[in-house]
């Protein structure tokens, strides 16, 4: 009796499909190759250069002020203001304010009483306008105002007492005078000396 033959059945259609995923798997296929990305930009720095520091105005130097002592007074002037007074060749200042003077580039003389041994210094400087503003405010709220010195602006004059010693300090201009001793008790004592100096300073 001839044999039927049987036909293969057909494999289901999930079985099918997993085998052919198997297939793909297997032979290493990925489908679409992926595009490379862009490569990152290399980090900048967040740090920035110092800025440049700007150089700072530096105030102007006091003006050099040299006079001879006896053009500074002369020795009629000093004569006439007390005829036992004359030139003191070893002076050196010992009033602050003077000794400020000669700090400020200026200059200083004195004349000792050859009597007594009294000593009158007088020192002139011509300061920085700063310096000179800063004097101006130091003699008014540590002296009296004295205005038989001069008329203010033009002449600003003061005086005071310490210690046993009288200071005048004038101001003139870019001028800053100090008349110091313990030769004058007040105002008036100065004045000749104060009128004296202002005459003989050279015109600002």
């Amino acid at each position: 009796m001839p044999r039927s033959l049987r036909l293969p059945r057909p494999l289901p259609a999930a079985i099918a499909l997993a085998a052919a995923a198997s297939v793909l798997l297997l032979s290493g296929c990925t489908g679409e190759t992926p595009e490379p990305s862009g490569t990152a930009a290399p980090p900048t720095s967040s740090a920035t250069a110092a800025p440049t520091a700007e150089p700072t105005e530096t105030a102007p130097p006091a003006e050099p002020f040299e006079i001879a002592c006896d053009a500074l007074l002369t020795l009629e002037q000093v004569y006439e203001f007390n005829p036992n007074f004359g030139g003191a060749p070893d002076f050196e200042p010992s009033n602050d304010d003077v000794v400020t003077v000669v700090e400020e580039e200026g200059t200083a003389c004195g004349w000792v009483n050859q009597t007594s041994g009294e000593v009158i210094e007088i020192g002139v400087s011509t300061p920085t306008a700063d310096a000179l503003l800063a004097h101006k405010n130091e003699a008014a709220l540590g002296s009296n105002p004295v205005p038989t010195y001069g008329t203010p602006p033009e002449v600003e004059g003061y005086f005071s007492q310490a210690a046993g010693s009288g200071e005048a300090q004038v101001f003139t201009g870019p001028y800053r005078i100090v008349i110091a001793s313990s030769a004058l008790f007040e105002p008036g004592d100065a004045g000749q000396l104060v009128t004296a100096v202002l005459g003989n300073l050279p015109a600002a």
